[in-house]
């Protein structure tokens, strides 16, 4: 059903990390679905009922049209029995090819729980004589992509040319107003700008505007060098 599968522990992380990359990818004909594990709530400006709306209007900036909530307990993350068997479920039902996690590495609890997550219901989806439901599937590969919490300087497998992108992966992240925009002291450089500012940073690493820096954990495998910048 699906090439690539995006797990985000929260609303606006699959925007944040990846946004460029979820375009270009259904810009090439990919299908590409996005799984929020957690409402994102509460937070100081938010509602269970905003952060709907902002993910809806987001998901349409970027054409998304598969995205579906898990309804684990955000602050609360934890890569569960019953959340691997919940995501395998999902993982088994969607059948991707790829899936993107956030880094392995982070300062939030959350995210680092959805990657413990996210590596665990992949080997259980390929499980026979189980009790999930759905055919075992196992996806090929799990790439990650880079949150706004990482205290440290990463180096990426790969960056992603997004310059094409910048523009409206900006629109869908200006969609989390209640994030971003509202209760923010008025500033020079807004958070947007200066997440801008590391696309700029990633960007001009690989000789472009602006790039998306992904890490991988496995080798990385190529046909050809035809898409080598």
């Amino acid at each position: 059903m699906l090439d690539v599968l995006v797990v985000a522990p929260h609303p606006d992380d699959a925007e944040l990390g990846m946004a460029g990359a979820i375009m270009k990818m259904l810009a090439g004909g990919w299908r590409v679905g996005i799984l929020d594990l957690t409402d994102g709530e509460p937070t100081p400006h938010g509602s269970p009922e905003i952060r709907a709306r902002e993910t809806a209007a987001a998901s349409q900036v970027l054409g998304v049209t598969w995205r579906e909530n898990l309804g684990l307990t955000n602050r609360r993350l934890e890569a569960t029995m019953e959340a691997r068997a919940s995501l395998a479920g999902v993982i088994r039902r969607t059948r991707p090819r790829w899936l993107f996690a956030p880094y392995w590495v982070d300062a939030h609890p959350d995210h680092l729980a959805a990657t413990e997550l996210v590596e665990a219901a992949r080997f259980w989806a390929k499980l026979t004589k189980s009790d999930l439901p759905g055919e075992p599937h196992h996806p090929q590969r799990v790439y990650h992509y880079f949150g706004v919490h990482i205290k440290l300087a990463a180096q990426p497998a790969f960056v992603l040319d997004i310059s094409d992108y910048w523009p409206r992966k900006r629109q869908a992240i200006d969609c989390y107003q209640s994030q971003f925009v509202v209760g923010r002291p008025t500033e020079p450089r807004t958070f947007v700008d200066r997440w801008r500012d590391q696309a700029v940073f990633w960007g001009a690493s690989i000789g472009t505007t602006y790039g998306e820096p992904f890490a991988c954990r496995e080798p990385i495998g190529l046909t050809s060098l035809t898409g080598l910048i």
